[in-house]
């Protein structure tokens, strides 16, 4: 568990960051079941109900571990863009944290994935010094990758999960002291 939690919504210049809740399932289930949100992943998107035990789950990281994915808004309208942030995982038996992003697909190119990421790594090497940070990507998601590399990580290698091939990032050291 988590030692160190952060209050429930940070804010960057342009968003608000605040941990899931049950009012944030129809924003939930129109971002991870758009086709186009997940156009690299070999499984598709999840269906509404799926996408709905999604954020039950996450809402459970939260109350387990005291960090997660956020919902992403928009302070000036209240419109969740998307989801993000970073929970625990273990990789290859390493405790680590993920970090994930997904966001609404008229909301893409305008820099929020960079910029919701490197609170949540911020937020991750204070709540957890030197727990690794990682990112996992389809090998063929250049767009997901570019963040990856514009945030500071470094593909470290290959793996497989049960809907097929990924590539691994992760954070380098240097820049999780700055």
């Amino acid at each position: 568990m988590t030692s160190n939690p952060e209050p429930d919504e940070i804010r960057t210049d342009r968003l608000l960051l605040r941990r899931v809740g049950p009012d944030d399932v129809r924003s939930a289930i129109a971002v991870l079941s758009d086709p186009e949100t997940h156009r690299f992943a070999p499984a598709g998107p999840p269906s509404a109900e799926q996408a709905a035990k999604m954020l039950v789950e996450w809402q459970a990281n939260w109350a387990h571990d005291g960090i997660g994915y956020w919902a992403v808004e928009l302070p000036e309208t209240g419109e969740v863009i998307g989801f993000g942030g970073v929970r625990h995982q273990e990789r290859d038996g390493e405790p680590t944290f993920n970090l994930f992003y997904r966001f609404r697909p008229r909301h893409w190119g305008r820099g929020y994935a960079p910029e919701m990421a490197r609170a949540a790594i911020e937020w991750a090497s204070r709540a957890e010094p030197g727990r690794p940070v990682v990112i996992i990507t389809d090998p063929d998601n250049t767009p997901s990758q570019r963040v990856a590399e514009k945030l500071g990580f470094a593909h470290v290698g290959d793996s497989r999960t049960v809907v097929g091939p990924v590539l691994v990032w992760r954070l380098q050291e240097a820049m999780m002291a700055t």
